[in-house]
């Protein structure tokens, strides 16, 4: 098998790659429903959707489209639920630390690029252990979110680097499309929310099912003995 190109910083997906945020996310949603007198949704049902945000949430949880006039009213009063409680159970995924601390180890860079706007990600990076990340874009950052490659070349320009010398990983179709625009190598997390299209449709370069397996393909395409990369 022909080595990735060797990374010197490796790019993240925030919800549904490094943590796990669908709890509080189908909490902010089910309080709206609770609100209104109606059941709560299965939590089965509302988790693929956590990577799309308050359109999945609502989406899945009332039925409701961004095209639908209702939906602006239902979208602002989930985000005030969520702001209001965004880390009540959110955390890192399993392996998530580990590989960070490797990472670091083999003097790589890395940083998150999210579509979530700043307004949540910068109180909830601190609150999940994220805050020492080399730079956070968010989805309001640029002028266009991904699948636009802007915010993922605006997290290159802030590490210093040439685009192709960063990787992308990502847990949604958005990720991947926004990652080949940008000319990053692209890495799908099959431990994330992944959505409603077959990760194995992404057309990424690599698809991996745990974060030890991405740690694991670092050290091959970096040469570096395990016990050095480990955390």
């Amino acid at each position: 098998m022909t080595l990735p190109t060797t990374p010197r910083a490796i790019l993240f997906d925030l919800d549904g790659t490094l943590a796990d945020t669908a709890p509080d996310l189908a909490a902010a949603v089910n309080l709206m429903r609770t609100e209104q007198g109606l059941a709560p949704t299965d939590y089965a049902l509302l988790r693929p959707t956590a990577s799309a945000g308050a359109r999945g949430m609502i989406g899945a949880a009332f039925g409701v489209t961004p095209q639908d006039p209702a939906f602006p009213a239902l979208r602002d009063r989930f985000l005030d639920n969520y702001e209001a409680a965004i880390a009540v159970q959110s955390s890192l995924f399993d392996g998530v630390p580990e590989l960070l601390g490797g990472i670091e180890a083999a003097g790589l860079a890395w940083g998150i690029v999210t579509n979530k706007p700043a307004r949540f990600t910068d109180p909830l990076l601190p609150l999940i252990g994220l805050d020492h990340a080399g730079c956070s874009v968010s989805g309001d950052t640029t002028a266009h979110p991904k699948p636009h490659p802007a915010p993922l070349l605006e997290a290159a320009s802030r590490l210093g680097l040439p685009p192709e010398q960063c990787w992308y990983v990502g847990d949604d179709l958005r990720d991947i499309q926004a990652g080949h625009a940008a000319g990053m190598l692209t890495v799908a997390c099959g431990w994330g929310y992944c959505g409603p299209v077959e990760p194995q449709s992404w057309n990424a370069d690599y698809l991996l099912d745990t974060p030890q397996q991405l740690l694991a393909l670092l050290r091959q395409t970096l040469a570096i003995p395990a016990a050095e990369l480990a955390a």
